[in-house]
């Protein structure tokens, strides 16, 4: 009876919620993003390099300038370690692969954090490229399996999306398509990214100041955190004989799409970023003064971020940086940049405005950059892609289908973005 109580109470708050979302127009978006982008000012500071060999000796001090004013420090050195594994299911997805549940520990002593992983590998051989997620959800919802750990580490009760979040956000805002992926030959990993480092602003704090690696700062936003969470996840599957090390590809939807793009700035592992509906904080311009908002987004969640983020009484035209930067670094890589024309609050222009800053980047490594021709003429064959349907923030079969066209476009071959096969002879292992 108690339980049956508490079900009730949870549909009762998801209702709620959903009531909330929609009664907030402006967050949903039911207004259109403009595509009109040559009459809007360029993004600054203008990036500056006449040469690959240039680029590289300017990224270190520009991960230092993010850590300082954006993200906070990147907790380089934690301790990472496989604590348990278990296989759950051996005829995942209709037999078509595994399904196993990875505990992983990071960090040391009282401060570390443990995480479930899910992993679903398709059936063969391999070695297979690897998609690793982060997201809202426990892995019982993102893997529809019961046998998995649900994040306060008792048994999964349920696996299904309430109805009325699929309907406003996406068929696949909370589970992942899997079996779609196992038929284009992708294995897939993801972790709730709560269960890393809470995603509240009272009990982040003392979670992050545990993550201190030895010698080095803890972060002090989760956004930095959630970001090493991807890292720690490679570390944990390095050497797998199932994995192809040469294909790793992150992805992330809003606040983990922000995330997804820092790991990505950091970690030279990581060959392919999907960063959807990222916003603030993520690919869109700090200095825009459309969508949510450096001093909104600061507001609400001030524990993504480093302190200094929005917050000195300057505004963001004093930032010494802006994220168009952030993409340039994650050069000549396979970048996607997903967005939706309602989701106003994500700011899709001014995403797009950043990946025209950053493109001559990958155009120093002869990767091209971005070919496109506008915010909707999409160009999944290019290394920076940028993607917009109609509709507003969340994941669809629309998403899905493009995320998988620019893989296939990048990942078709294996070492599909090796550095050999870009024209430049200069590349070393910084820049790939």
């Amino acid at each position: 009876m108690t339980r049956q109580v508490l079900k009730w109470i949870s549909l009762f708050a998801a209702l709620a919620l959903a009531g909330l979302v929609v009664s907030n127009a402006a967050m949903l978006g039911l207004n259109y993003a403009s595509l009109e982008t040559a009459n809007k000012t360029a993004p600054k500071p203008a990036i500056e390099a006449a040469s690959v060999e240039d680029w590289s000796g300017r990224k270190a001090a520009l991960r230092q300038a993010f850590e300082e004013h954006v993200y906070g420090p990147w907790p380089d050195g934690l301790a990472v370690a496989r604590v348990s594994r278990r296989l759950v299911d051996a005829d995942y997805a209709g037999g078509r692969g595994r399904l196993e549940e990875i505990v992983i520990r990071v960090g040391r002593g009282d401060g570390a954090r443990r995480f479930h992983l899910g992993l679903a590998v398709p059936e063969g051989e391999g070695p297979f490229p690897v998609i690793i997620g982060q997201t809202f959800a426990p892995n019982c919802y993102v893997f529809a399996s019961p046998g998995l750990t649900a994040s306060d580490g008792d048994p999964c009760e349920s696996t299904q999306v309430p109805f009325i979040f699929r309907y406003i956000f996406g068929e696949y805002i909370a589970r992942a398509p899997v079996r779609s992926f196992f038929e284009r030959g992708f294995a897939y990993a993801s972790f709730h990214a709560s269960q890393f480092v809470p995603d509240a602003r009272g009990r982040a704090a003392p979670v992050l100041d545990g993550l201190r690696p030895e010698g080095g700062e803890a972060p002090r936003g989760t956004l930095s955190a959630w970001a090493y969470g991807y890292s720690a996840v490679i570390d944990a599957l390095a050497r797998e004989n199932w994995l192809d090390e040469k294909r790793i590809a992150v992805f992330g939807h809003s606040r983990h799409g922000k995330a997804a793009l820092v790991a990505a700035a950091q970690d030279k592992r990581i060959q392919a970023v999907i960063s959807h509906q990222s916003g603030f904080g993520g690919a869109a311009l700090s200095r825009s003064r459309t969508g949510e908002t450096v001093a909104r987004i600061t507001s609400n969640y001030p524990h993504w971020f480093d302190p200094a983020y929005g917050r000195s009484g300057l505004g963001p035209d004093a930032l010494p940086v802006d994220q168009h930067q952030l993409l340039a670094l994650i050069a000549p890589r396979a970048l996607f940049l997903g967005n939706a024309r309602r989701d106003v609050w994500s700011d899709p222009n001014s995403t797009y405005r950043a990946a025209e800053a950053a493109s001559p980047v990958w155009e120093l490594f002869g990767a091209g950059g971005l070919e496109q021709n506008g915010m909707a003429d999409w160009q999944p064959d290019a290394r920076l892609a940028y993607w917009l349907r109609s509709g507003g923030h969340g994941t669809d079969q629309r998403d899905i289908d493009a995320i998988l066209e620019f893989l296939d476009a990048h990942f078709a071959g294996r070492q599909a973005v090796a550095c050999r096969e870009l024209e430049t002879a200069s590349m070393d292992d910084e820049n790939c």
